[in-house]
């Protein structure tokens, strides 16, 4: 296989260098690539001669991080099969349709979802399509299920390949949208890897760099974001279940971690964790976020309390997912910007007419280049719609940039409201809201009011110890933005909703809020 065997080309090349730590076992596993593959092999080989999975069909997993998703995608890869990772977030009345659309005939789970499996199995079952084959990693799992380390085990390592995958052959499943809506499956080729490898490379990585990935693995910032670039390029990656800021950064002095990733309700949570005041992070080279803006004062408090350099960047499931960076040197300079296009990306800001925009001109940023995604799964309507007449993804961002092509991203189509008849960008607003000391964690999002449509209402969580009224934060808003972006209302709470990827959950904030409005 000249593309797909990513582990196989790699025991070749590095066999004996650590590839994977799997911190959330007890106690951790560590795994070098000639181990990686020979689980990918065992895995594969049973695929293909138990369950009987050919190219082109897929292979479900339901699980908290761990090597066991790795084990899926690698095997995956090496049959021309297509890995499916479920969100562990959803409903299972949610899970059994995806289910029923994907028609996988394995899946794999980890026990905290044992209740959600056995639902999900009683569902399907008497179906069209119900899955054959059900592995447990831990625990005693279903009635009649496998368990995954056993039947690997069981199973021979000799090396497994399908000669005909090709470059556009799709190899991963990644579901969108699983907070607005029934979420679309994502279609992620060979192709759209290796070239955003091949920019995560030119930008970030090195071949002795350690990583500690805590997205979740049914998330592209899971897989694509860094974890795969580093199998490709050789380099260690470590995993945990879920994201813990106290594990975080205890495992990032332990293991030496040069590089994380982050959005920054977790670079939030990791200042009061009650090990920061102690945490060693000198090892790190750099922490990237992503998501959403990443407030000023918290890039100086990372800066001037652990040294801790910032790339911050962009990106998306059905592109890239590394789109745009924003090179350290430029956190504070440029604070706000997502920074500029990616080697192999062009980026363009256009408007409803989709003709071009100019510097600083307000508009839908647009996107071409070859790390796009092969249109959804099942969905030919929405495939259509992918790309324009001319070849360019819309991305539902409002965006610009500024003289010196840097791109800043004003909001999101669906999160701007018209208050009085004018445009009002809630990022702006949480920009300014961190500003004050007492802010934690904050979100804006619009409510119906009948003199003006909708106006701005502050979801805000504070600092342990800190303390703020409402018409403290609404006469600090007053002094910094134009009277009618401030919020009518300051609400504090506890915690906002936050997505198993670490962003805050607006959709669920208007389930709470506006029925009240």
């Amino acid at each position: 296989m000249y593309i797909g065997d990513y582990l196989g080309r790699r025991a070749i090349y590095s066999p004996d260098k650590l590839a994977i730590v799997d911190a959330g076992k007890e106690p951790p596993r560590r795994f070098t690539y000639r181990r990686m593959n020979e689980r990918a092999n065992r895995f594969a080989n049973w695929l293909r001669s138990v369950a009987g999975i050919r190219k082109g069909d897929r292979v479900a997993i339901l699980a908290r991080d761990g090597v066991e998703h790795l084990d899926c995608f690698f095997a995956c890869s090496k049959l021309g099969a297509v890995h499916t990772a479920l969100n562990w977030r959803l409903h299972w009345r949610e899970l059994a349709e995806i289910v029923q659309r994907t028609t996988p005939a394995v899946l794999i789970y980890s026990d905290d979802f044992r209740e959600t499996i056995a639902a999900l199995e009683a569902a399907v079952q008497n179906t069209q399509h119900a899955i054959r084959f059900y592995l447990h990693i831990d625990g005693d799992g279903i009635p009649g299920g496998l368990h995954f380390e056993t039947t690997l085990q069981g199973s021979p390592a000799n090396p497994v390949a399908c000669e005909d995958v090709e470059a556009e052959d799709i190899v991963a499943l990644i579901f969108t949208g699983g907070t607005t809506g029934f979420p679309k499956a994502a279609q992620v080729s060979h192709r759209m890897i290796a070239w955003n490898t091949l920019n995560t490379v030119i930008h970030d990585l090195t071949h002795n760099d350690i990583y500690l990935n805590v997205f979740p693995m049914f998330h592209t910032g899971g897989l694509f974001v860094y974890t795969l670039p580093q199998v490709i390029l050789g380099g260690t990656t470590i995993l945990i279940r879920q994201f813990d800021p106290a594990l975080v950064l205890r495992l990032i002095e332990q293991e030496r971690v040069t590089v994380f990733a982050g959005v920054p309700t977790m670079y939030q949570m990791m200042t009061q964790a009650p090990n920061w005041a102690e945490a060693d992070l000198s090892s790190l080279r750099f922490c990237t976020s992503g998501g959403a803006p990443l407030p000023v004062p918290l890039v100086e408090q990372y800066v001037r309390e652990k040294g801790v350099r910032f790339k911050q960047g962009f990106g998306m499931t059905e592109f890239g997912p590394g789109i745009f960076a924003l090179a350290p040197e430029d956190a504070v300079r440029k604070a706000g910007s997502i920074g500029r296009p990616n080697f192999y990306i062009d980026a363009r800001i256009v408007d409803e007419d989709n003709r071009l925009l100019g510097p600083n001109q307000v508009g839908e940023l647009v996107l071409k280049g070859p790390s796009i995604c092969s249109g959804y799964f099942g969905d030919p309507e929405a495939t259509a719609g992918l790309i324009d007449e001319e070849g360019w993804f819309h991305t539902g961002d409002l965006a610009r940039y500024d003289e010196e092509w840097y791109f800043y991203i004003v909001d999101r189509k669906k999160d701007m409201f018209i208050s009085g008849g004018e445009n009002v960008y809630p990022v702006e607003i949480e920009k300014a809201l961190y500003e004050h000391p007492a802010v934690h964690m904050c979100a804006v999002i619009g409510v119906p009011d009948p003199k003006w449509g909708e106006v701005g209402l502050a979801c805000v969580v504070l600092k342990p110890g800190a303390t703020a009224t409402e018409e403290e934060l609404i006469a600090f808003l007053q002094e910094r933005l134009a009277r009618y972006k401030v919020p009518k209302r300051v609400v504090f709470m506890d915690h906002l909703p936050i997505s198993a990827a670490g962003k805050i959950l607006k959709r669920e904030l208007h389930q709470m809020f506006v029925q009240q409005s």
